[in-house]
């Protein structure tokens, strides 16, 4: 089974899904799962328009037409503050498998999935998934925004497992990130995290492992990120003229004439070397992508061997270039419990057989770059001759 978990497909309303089709017919999942945030965009007043186009257009795809069985769920309803999180998730099923289940919340029971489905609008009252928006006190300045979380729960023989959906809160200002470390912002996401797993652990439901991607929205740890990237640099600090508060900081080096290493405004990260991101990977800055290490005992994560998933330029001539607004960071992740990684990392499990990368490394994606986890697990895990199925996950 190849489950594939996406995010940020949609934050360009006029983005093609090929580079998410190509990946398909590369891995030929049986069970393909696909998260987006931010669909319809930024702008979704003006561009919701467009994201039936692409559904459409993914629907009826070549590389689709062996899915028989189909789940959409599109959180579009944005007159409704109150519950608004602008995500939407995708499940194909292939045809040559059989016996697949989902879930409903409100039963208590899971029904045979058939047929193709779309919901949207009111998501609130569909029984095959949980959606929550975040209490307003989570919110930053209680500002609301489109955050929160997707969950739906599926059977395929006797392996029962959840795909939740999350959007966690962005870092407004490079600045405020700046100021202390672990930053502000990266205690609200712990906070909003921690809320999910509470409940979709909580006791409603049996219990199952689950699989949790989407934007995290993590950021590498601002202060000490910048203190390695500019450690031989001088800091010079602008203020404001009206209200003397820290507009800009400019770190320069002290010898080569003064020559400015990193400009750091509320929205402009702009480092003199951008390649440091993108040489082996990125990877020698994953020692300051600390956020996920408060949950070290209930998330779970493959090692990371892609570059930061945000913020590339939405140019699509600069498919692998970023922007200088933030700090590249891998916002971009599938997490899983303890009992998901032991269906993932099951002894028969080939190690081929797994891949956690991103799509369309070298195009023009949006603003992120999707990532997606492919595996096998097993159906009936641990009985004589259980059938294996090929699993791919898309963030």
């Amino acid at each position: 089974i190849c489950i594939c978990l996406f995010l940020s497909l949609l934050s360009d309303p006029f983005l093609s899904p090929l580079s998410l089709l190509q990946t398909v017919q590369s891995h030929k999942p049986h069970f393909l799962a696909v998260h987006c945030q931010e669909v319809g965009g930024k702008n979704y007043e003006a561009s919701m328009s467009h994201v039936d186009s692409f559904v459409k257009e993914l629907l009826s795809s070549d590389a689709m037409r062996e899915y028989s069985r189909v789940r959409v769920y599109l959180d579009e309803n944005y007159k409704s503050q109150e519950h608004f999180t602008a995500l939407g998730s995708f499940y194909f099923i292939h045809e040559s498998l059989k016996n697949i289940h989902q879930f409903d919340f409100k039963a208590k029971k899971f029904k045979k999935v058939l047929g193709k489905e779309t919901c949207s609008e009111t998501l609130e009252s569909t029984p095959t998934l949980e959606k929550e928006k975040f209490p307003q006190d989570y919110f930053p300045e209680c500002k609301w925004s489109r955050k929160g979380f997707i969950r739906t729960r599926w059977a395929l023989a006797d392996c029962a497992f959840d795909l939740v959906n999350i959007h966690l809160f962005h870092d407004a200002s490079n600045l405020v990130a700046w100021e202390k470390s672990p930053s502000v912002y990266s205690g609200t996401r712990q906070k909003a995290l921690g809320y999910v797993l509470d409940r979709i652990t909580d006791q409603r439901y049996e219990k199952v492992p689950y699989f949790v991607f989407g934007d995290f929205n993590f950021r590498l740890d601002s202060k000490q990120v910048i203190e390695s990237l500019c450690s031989t640099a001088t800091m010079q600090t602008v203020r404001a003229a009206d209200t003397n508060e820290v507009d800009k900081l400019i770190f320069r080096e002290s010898d080569n004439d003064r020559k400015v290493v990193l400009q750091l405004e509320k929205k402009l990260f702009n480092y003199v070397n951008q390649d440091v991101f993108r040489e082996n990977n990125g990877t020698s800055l994953l020692e300051f992508d600390k956020e996920l290490s408060v949950f070290k005992d209930r998330l779970h994560e493959l090692e990371i061997s892609f570059p930061p998933s945000y913020p590339y330029s939405e140019d699509s001539s600069q498919g692998k270039q970023y922007m200088n607004t933030r700090c590249p960071a891998w916002c971009d992740r599938i997490l899983m419990s303890s009992s998901a990684r032991d269906l993932v990392l099951k002894p028969e499990n080939e190690e081929k057989s797994i891949v956690y990368d991103n799509i369309g490394p070298n195009v023009c994606m949006g603003d992120h770059k999707p990532v997606f986890l492919s595996f096998r697990i097993t159906a009936g895990a641990g009985k004589p001759n259980a059938n294996k199925h090929k699993c791919c996950v898309v963030q």
